[in-house]
């Protein structure tokens, strides 16, 4: 069975969020939780912004080259 991605959608489910980060869902809501992964409530619902997913990629990125120039 093929996934298909809908990559014009505002918010994403925690589990398309998850699944574009290829983690899992409860993974993705530690990091919700946290507040390292921007998320929104909608009524009773959790989203998480599309634009949330690669600025935290770019953080992740950021802090590695951080930490490996300390090295």
């Amino acid at each position: 069975m093929e996934l298909v991605v809908d990559h014009s959608l505002a918010l994403l489910t925690v589990e398309e969020a998850a699944r574009r980060l290829t983690i899992g869902r409860t993974v993705c809501f530690r990091l919700i939780a946290s507040g390292e992964l921007e998320s929104v409530t909608l009524g009773r619902l959790r989203r998480v912004p599309a634009d949330a997913i690669p600025e935290y990629v770019a953080r992740l990125r950021q802090s590695h080259s951080t930490a490996a120039r300390a090295a």
